[in-house]
């Protein structure tokens, strides 16, 4: 399925319309961004999509390389017009092979990994591409296990999707939402992180959103 179809939007609105979509996305990006090590070379974006996230670590790495995984053809074009130079691979990051780098990162992709073996079977992965001392930065959902808890974070989320939509219209995005992507909580995503060798900070975190860093041991 293409990220335009599973928005439910066109292509050429999707840089505007994730803003609607997702509350501090400008925020989360910018702390994920700068958490990358100054020194990285080889920096790989799983679910690269438009090249947002790679395009802020980039400020903070300017000599790294990208290397960008998208099942998506099309939003691989509009990650190349942003990021010229990168190398961009069309293929789901589940089945693509992770070159040795020094970061990967992801922005609202590893929540397309449906169940929990899937997901550490990918950190596994991820910790035997990365060099030692390398990072993984995850931006995503990530709400709490209290089920009252987890409530109140998606109103929130409801909230915030009515600053532009119907209530309808935001019930109908969740809805589906919740029916394509898997929202682990977030200590359940710490302890698959954990368990594949990384240690990890939480190093932002609002209502059901949150960015983590695992550096591998």
């Amino acid at each position: 399925m293409s990220v335009a179809t599973h928005l439910g939007i066109d292509l050429a609105e999707y840089d505007a319309r994730i803003r609607t979509f997702i509350p501090h996305y400008e925020e989360m990006l910018a702390v994920a961004g700068s958490a990358v090590a100054p020194r990285s070379r080889l920096i790989v974006d799983l679910g690269i999509g438009t090249g947002a996230l790679a395009a802020r670590c980039l400020k903070t790495a300017p000599e790294a390389n990208i290397v960008g995984i998208d099942a998506d053809a099309e939003v691989l074009k509009a990650a190349g017009r942003r990021l010229p130079g990168a190398s961009l691979v069309c293929s789901q990051f589940l089945r693509a092979k992770i070159p040795a780098c020094d970061a990967v990162v992801a922005s609202f992709a590893l929540h397309h990994v449906r169940t929990r073996s899937a997901k550490a079977n990918l950190y596994r992965q991820i910790a035997l591409a990365l060099r030692r001392g390398g990072q993984i930065i995850n931006v995503d959902c990530q709400p709490a296990r209290e089920k009252h808890l987890a409530q109140r974070q998606f109103e929130a989320w409801k909230a915030h999707l009515m600053r532009a939509y119907s209530e309808t219209e935001a019930e109908g995005y969740l809805a589906a939402w919740s029916q394509e992507d898997v929202y682990f909580p977030l200590d359940v995503e710490l302890q698959l992180m954990q368990g594949a060798d990384f240690a990890v900070e939480v190093l932002w975190r609002k209502d059901a959103f949150a960015v983590l860093v695992g550096r591998r041991r």
